[in-house]
C-alpha cells in the first residue's frame, strides 16, 4: 500500500511546455547576434572535455549580414573555433528554407563553462524545439514535469547560479486548452522574429500603436523588407485557419 500512494503521487505531476527568452553573460550567441542583423538556430549542442560544439543555422535577409555575423563569431574571445559545414561536406547547400532568406551551416566550439545549457539539463529543463537566438537573446522551449512552484524555484537557481535574465514568454500544460497545431510554427525563423515584434508593439491593435516604418527602424531593415515578412506571414497563417 505504501509504495502504491508514492507511485499516485509522482504520477499527479505533469509536464508543463515553456517558451523562455532568455540572457547571460559572456554567451557569443547573443554577443554577435546583438552586434548584427542576423540570426541563429542552434540545432545541437554537444560537450566533449570543456569543449562545446554547437551545429547552427545562421540567417539574414542578405548574404552580407550573414557574413558579418560569421565574421563576429571569428573574432570573438568566446569561441575557440568556426566551420562552414558545406564547405566539407556541401549538406544542404541551399541552406534552411525554414530559416530565413539566406543561410549558412554552422560548426562553433567554444568553452564549456560559459554555456547556460546545462544548468537547464541538470534541473530538468528538456528542450523540446531547437534554440533560436537573436537580437542578443535566446528564445528556448522546453518541457519540464514539476509543479509551478517548483518550476519557478529552479529557475531562480539558474538565474543566481549563471547571473542570467530568464523571463516566461508562455507556458502550457495538458489542462491548458490551445489549438493544435498551431500555425506560427510554418513561418520562417525571421517571418516569425518580424511578426511577434509587431504583435508586441501593437502594429495589429485598433488603433495602431506603432507603423510599419517605426518597426522597420527598430530591427534596422527597410520597411518594405519588413511589409514582406509580414504579408507573408499573414498569408501563411490566414490559410492555417
Amino acid at each position: 500500500m505504501e509504495h502504491a500512494s508514492k507511485d499516485t503521487r509522482h504520477n499527479d505531476l505533469h509536464s508543463s511546455q515553456l517558451t523562455l527568452r532568455i540572457w547571460h553573460p559572456n554567451c557569443w550567441t547573443l554577443q554577435t547576434t546583438a552586434a548584427t542583423d542576423a540570426g541563429l538556430i542552434a540545432h545541437g549542442v554537444y560537450h566533449t572535455g570543456g569543449v562545446t560544439n554547437a551545429r547552427c543555422t545562421a540567417y539574414a535577409d542578405s548574404r552580407k549580414h550573414i557574413n558579418s555575423l560569421i565574421d563576429e563569431i571569428k573574432s570573438s574571445p568566446l569561441t575557440t573555433e568556426i566551420q562552414c559545414v558545406q564547405e566539407y561536406f556541401n549538406l544542404r547547400a541551399r541552406g534552411n528554407a525554414a530559416a530565413g532568406n539566406t543561410t549558412e551551416e554552422l560548426l562553433v566550439k567554444y568553452e564549456s563553462c560559459n554555456s547556460i545549457h546545462d544548468a537547464f539539463i541538470e534541473r530538468g529543463f528538456i528542450p523540446e524545439e531547437e534554440i533560436r537566438v537573436h537580437d542578443g537573446r535566446e528564445y528556448w522551449t522546453v518541457i519540464i514535469t514539476q509543479d509551478r512552484a517548483e518550476i519557478s524555484r529552479r529557475l531562480d537557481e539558474i538565474r543566481s547560479e549563471m547571473n542570467a535574465e530568464i523571463s516566461i514568454e508562455g507556458m502550457k500544460s495538458p489542462d491548458t486548452h490551445t489549438q493544435n497545431g498551431s500555425p506560427v510554427v510554418e513561418l520562417s525563423e525571421r517571418q516569425r522574429e518580424v511578426f511577434e515584434l509587431a504583435q508586441r508593439r501593437g502594429y495589429y491593435s485598433w488603433p495602431r500603436e506603432t507603423s510599419a516604418s517605426e518597426l522597420a527602424t527598430e530591427i534596422d531593415i527597410s520597411k518594405t523588407t519588413l511589409l514582406e515578412h509580414l504579408r507573408k506571414a499573414e498569408v501563411k497563417l490566414l490559410s492555417s485557419v
